[in-house]
């Protein structure tokens, strides 16, 4: 008979199943990462020569475009984590995600093939998102049900340290490109380096995922006959509550995040006018900013509790960020990247606590179906229209400032959810929601 309680504590079980989840997360969001940061490349490569803005519009619609297939994948990989674990899950994603991003560097481009060129990017973008709707639900299930209770809030904020790791880990990548290759050189071939890159990395993230273990408290679960036969529909009949209050969770966590992450290192060229070196080395101290907090602000909700962040967080974004855009505007590079800085630690403090959250909501019966569903239909309507979304009003107002009101407007819908959450730190996570009788009833 299994014990009660799977005593997932232990320090050896934890240590390596941060490391798969996070090495694995981190190679993920490379891949995910370097579309973002060789827009400018792919806006030419890709698409009909002649309006810069309306080609890079088209190329952040493209980005956008993989996030409404998260949505899919996380009704599809969510329920599948519930049936058949956690950590077959991840394994499938990273497989799934660095072949996609290969295929990427490999597509001719739109001199060469026409209208097939951007048909096929949007295609391989979409595989991306779908493998990516099962990356992050899965993730954190899994890191949250190898956690004590004492220190979940620590252990799951290493996936988002990990998100930010990736992101910094493509910008190095391109940025070194750059610096090596000449721009003849660059624009031929050399964008298509780090796709490829991407290939490689997989296979290592493949090899480490599918070393781990599934989770104590799933292990548990299957061994004590109580995993769902039906996790999909028992998620919206059951844990429909919890499925709204994390789609209001997570929007300015994805907002902020794609804002900061992705759609700032092009503001700063093509909006500020600042050179791809000024933009490398703002990306760079924010992405620093942010691996440096996430993991002590993860503690520190473990000791303070989940809301007093969350809170924390959405009031900073809501009263600060618009005097931080002005300071980005202000013509100073010294000053714009101090305020990317701070937009990238009140980040930060979200997103450190965020996950853990999240998955908290959720009974282990239903958890990854119910987490990857709501996050997913979040990133898809909030998180990757964000770089397009603030791209738009930059272009149609004529406002520098405009991405702000965005983001501010993000952090009013987040708050107003935090509100509605009650307390989870250092509570025993629930393993099943309801008993089969009750969902056979149904």
């Amino acid at each position: 008979m299994p014990s009660a309680d799977p005593a997932p504590a232990a320090h050896v079980p934890v240590a390596k199943a941060v490391r798969g989840a996070a090495i694995g997360n981190a190679v993920e969001w490379f891949d995910f990462a370097i579309y973002g940061f060789l827009a400018t490349y792919i806006a030419e490569k890709f698409f009909p020569p002649g309006d810069e803005t309306a080609a890079l519009l088209n190329t952040f619609a493209v980005f956008a475009a993989a996030f409404f297939m998260r949505p899919l994948g996380g009704f599809f990989f969510g329920p599948l984590g519930d049936r058949i674990g956690r950590q077959r899950v991840l394994a499938v994603v990273i497989l799934v995600m660095s072949a996609s991003t290969f295929a990427i560097g490999l597509v001719p481009s739109y001199q060469t093939i026409g209208v097939f060129a951007p048909i096929l990017l949007l295609l391989l973008r979409c595989l991306q998102g779908f493998s990516a709707g099962g990356e992050y639900g899965s993730g954190a299930c899994f890191l949250a049900e190898y956690a004590s209770n004492r220190h979940r809030g620590f252990v799951v904020s290493f996936l988002v340290w990990s998100v930010v790791v990736g992101f910094l880990l493509g910008s190095v990548t391109v940025t070194a490109l750059e610096a090596l290759l000449s721009e003849a050189a660059m624009d031929a071939y050399g964008w298509r380096i780090p796709f490829l890159i991407a290939g490689l990395l997989g296979a290592v993230g493949l090899y480490i995922r599918t070393r781990l273990g599934d989770t104590p408290e799933f292990t548990a679960l299957r061994e004590e006959g109580e995993v769902s036969s039906s996790p999909l529909r028992e998620a919206f009949t059951h844990a429909w509550r919890p499925i709204l209050q994390i789609i209001g969770l997570v929007v300015i966590h994805n907002v902020g995040f794609y804002v900061v992450f992705t759609f700032l290192p092009s503001y700063f060229t093509k909006t500020l006018v600042f050179s791809k070196t000024d933009s490398f080395v703002s990306i760079t101290v924010a992405s620093l900013v942010a691996i440096a907090l996430i993991p002590p602000l993860g503690a520190l909700s473990d000791r303070v509790g989940r809301k007093p962040l969350l809170i924390a967080g959405s009031i900073l974004f809501t009263v600060f960020t618009y005097p931080l855009f002005l300071l980005l505007t202000s013509g100073s590079l010294a000053a714009a990247i101090t305020a990317h800085a701070a937009l990238a630690a009140i980040e930060a403090v979200f997103a450190s606590t965020a996950l853990a959250a999240g998955a908290e909501l959720f009974a282990t019966r239903v958890r990854s179906s119910g987490y990857s569903i709501g996050y997913n239909i979040s990133v898809a309507l909030f998180g990757g229209t964000a770089p397009y979304v603030a791209t738009w009003l930059v272009a149609r107002t004529g406002n520098d400032i405009a991405p702000a009101y965005y983001v501010i407007g993000a952090a009013v819908v987040t708050l107003l959810t935090v509100l509605t959450m009650a307390e989870t730190a250092r509570r025993p996570l629930q393993k099943v929601a309801v008993t089969p009788a009750r969902t056979a009833a149904s």
